[in-house]
């Protein structure tokens, strides 16, 4: 990749709003130089979605988040790929990687109650051949996502029980 793609994948990475007129600029490149390569970027599948991150306490999203590791026996002549792409055809799901340690794998899902996450990990996750063990946590309260801090500092005052 050019420098040009490199900048402009960091400048979105940063914010996905710019538009190519303010890449240019902040480039030093030609507005119709920075609207091929970003053609260019999202046609050869490196910019692949562009998307806002939302503190949904603030939205106030009622959603549950789960984090499940998972053990896997890898699939003969297609390793951990073939898990993978059926976990991750699944709409509850947000995020799935390969991982180093315990567990193989990684599972990052989003679903409306602790209920609908102990039916997928039941009922889909427990399924699929090749998987031979999970653990299921409950992400609490998220303090930071994607790079950007969700915590309010003004409105982070606790009652104090003694002085």
């Amino acid at each position: 990749m050019d420098k040009l793609k490199q900048g402009i994948v960091k400048l979105l990475q940063e914010d996905a709003r710019y538009t190519s007129e303010k890449i240019a600029v902040l480039l030093g490149v030609s507005e119709a130089n920075a609207r091929k390569a970003i053609e260019e970027l999202e046609s050869d599948g490196i910019i692949v979605k562009y998307s806002a991150i939302v503190n949904t306490e603030k939205a106030g999203e009622d959603f549950v988040d789960a984090l499940i590791e998972i053990k896997v026996t890898p699939q003969p002549r297609r390793g951990y790929d073939a898990i993978a792409a059926q976990i991750s055809k699944f709409d509850e799901v947000k995020d799935v990687y390969l991982m180093s340690g315990a567990y193989d794998m990684m599972v990052i899902i989003e679903a409306k109650t602790i209920r609908n996450i102990s039916l997928f990990v039941s009922d889909k996750l427990s399924v699929i051949e090749g998987i031979t063990g999970a653990a299921t946590h409950f992400i609490l309260k998220k303090y930071k996502a994607s790079g950007v801090s969700l915590i309010d500092t003004e409105n982070t005052k606790r009652i104090i029980l003694h002085e």
